[in-house]
């Protein structure tokens, strides 16, 4: 989309008390920063994949492999990014790790992007 293909006032008038209510209200750069790397996980539809099937059960990694017709390997490569996110947790259950959403905002964050993309 080129620069002209976007529309923009006609007039230059700036609203300065929305302004200022918009400054007030703006996080900080860390707090930006924190949740541009969040969205950053969800950038990839192998992780996608990942969240997608631990938004229906727990697993292990040896099952999430197979669901997803994947190595192990490249299972676990995703699940390091995914938990270094805070997006997906991991218990031992013996000799296996079982692996769950972090929390239900995970769950809802998903549900809500499906939603938008299946209204356009």
């Amino acid at each position: 989309m080129a620069v002209n293909d976007v529309e923009r006032c006609e007039i230059h008038e700036v609203h300065p008390d929305l302004v200022l209510k918009i400054r007030d209200q703006m996080p900080d750069e860390d707090e930006l920063y924190d949740l541009a790397e969040l969205f950053k996980a969800f950038g990839d539809s192998t992780r996608m994949r990942i969240l997608y099937a631990l938004s229906e059960s727990e697993l292990c990694v040896c099952d999430l492999a197979e669901v997803l017709n994947m190595t192990q390997s490249a299972v676990s490569h995703q699940l390091k990014i995914l938990k270094t996110a805070r997006l997906v947790k991991g218990v031992r259950d013996g000799k296996q790790v079982i692996y769950s959403l972090d929390d239900d905002h995970v769950k809802t964050i998903i549900g809500q992007g499906k939603d938008h993309i299946e209204e356009h």
